[in-house]
């Protein structure tokens, strides 16, 4: 495809694919192989060297992975992709090449439960230093870093509670310390953020979610500058975590990315109703959505967002009660703990997906007890509202003693 072509839609469509060099196969052939022949034993030993590209064991690479690698790379403005078995292996995978015994990470205080868990329970037993912060003031960043920071490492927006981080600041702190930034881009996606314009230097993704975008896949992509993409594959990936894609996973991403702006288009205008209905509830007594002029970052949302997305964190006036009564009403709305698929989904963090986190910890890391998390789908929206309607506390309701 032409360099020329410039549009996020239709590089996520062509991108990297050529169909006259593949018999005029519209769709990219899928190679499921675990070995490739080499054409002679020279060549090879030069594959196994380095000195000449080419697929050789798909622990490594696979023209299917790689044409997703080449896809993701461009969507995220990157030089280089890598696809994984999952994001906590992107995740993983990437900081146990990043960091040393020794080295310090410097984390925003909300993180994803696995991922929070991964760092405080894991990585610490290696002698390397967590440091949790707010990160959503840049200026705690400076106070607080040293040489001995190697990562400085967030989510925009996090989950579960919607706090956004200004990347822009933050790496630039973070580059006059010499610190690797690294984003996880898995609630925004690239079509509303791409954080390696704003300074990151890795993005990384839960392609199981929005990327993927139909539940029927688990998936993990790491993007940045070629060098570090290529130390992350051959050392984290394929020494430390062995978390490889399968063909079949990368071709189902490939696939979900087509339709992507189209989703999050949807996701988008439906979220935003819906945080405008709840907001309006006499039952919820706080909102966290982005789009929304209550929220607090909702400046730096507009700045940093193209749209607000699809997730959504509210909390009821009768605390966490309240909230396991009202998602048992719930009749299409899922109780699950994944998100940006095709179908709405709700959970709830304490005791789901954060449960990872000790009560006194999710307290100091902004994770309530009440908090209730919402994954708005591509259902009509007047289905969405309803099933909401009918599962929150009526106005004029009388509490049983």
């Amino acid at each position: 495809m032409s360099d020329a072509i410039q549009d996020f839609s239709t590089r996520a469509i062509h991108f990297g694919y050529d169909p006259q060099a593949n018999q005029g196969a519209l769709a990219p052939p899928l190679h499921m192989t675990s070995t490739f022949l080499f054409e002679t034993a020279e060549a090879g030993g030069e594959m196994f060297a380095g000195e000449r590209a080419g697929h050789f064991y798909t622990r490594i690479s696979n023209p299917t992975n790689d044409l997703l690698e080449q896809r993701i790379a461009s969507l995220e403005g990157a030089e280089a992709g890598l696809a994984l078995a999952s994001g906590m292996g992107a995740i993983s995978s990437t900081l146990w090449t990043l960091l040393s015994p020794g080295d310090e990470l410097i984390v925003d205080k909300t993180l994803y439960g696995c991922t929070f868990s991964f760092m405080q329970h894991g990585l610490q037993k290696f002698g390397i230093k967590i440091t949790p912060i707010d990160l959503t003031e840049a200026t705690n960043l400076e106070s607080v870093i040293s040489d001995r920071c190697k990562v400085v490492y967030f989510e925009t927006p996090a989950n579960p509670n919607m706090r956004l981080v200004d990347i822009a600041a933050v790496s630039a702190i973070a580059k006059r310390h010499a610190a690797t930034v690294v984003v996880d881009n898995t609630y925004a996606t690239p079509y509303l953020t791409r954080p390696i314009a704003f300074g990151a230097d890795i993005v990384l993704h839960s392609a199981t979610k929005y990327l993927g975008g139909h539940g029927d896949l688990v998936a993990g992509l790491v993007v940045g500058r070629a060098d570090m993409v290529q130390e992350i594959r051959l050392f984290g990936m394929k020494d430390m975590t062995g978390a490889v894609i399968s063909p079949f996973n990368a071709m189902l991403v490939l696939r979900g990315i087509k339709t992507l702006a189209l989703r999050m288009e949807r996701h988008c205008q439906s979220a935003l109703h819906v945080a405008q209905a709840l907001e309006a509830h006499h039952s919820v007594e706080k909102v966290y959505f982005p789009g929304l002029e209550s929220f607090e970052q909702h400046d730096l949302a507009r700045r940093q967002m193209s749209d607000f997305g699809g997730m959504i964190a509210f909390e009821l006036s009768g605390g966490l009660d309240a909230g396991r009564t009202m998602m048992n009403r719930l009749n299409m709305i899922g109780r699950a703990v994944s998100l940006g698929d095709a179908e709405t989904l709700i959970q709830h963090p304490a005791s789901m997906t954060h449960s990872t986190y000790t009560p006194e910890e999710r307290a100091e890391h902004g994770i309530s007890d009440g908090l209730i998390r919402l994954s708005v789908g591509l259902e009509g929206l007047g289905d969405i509202l309803a099933d909401l309607e009918n599962a929150l506390p009526p106005r004029h309701a009388v509490a049983v003693e």
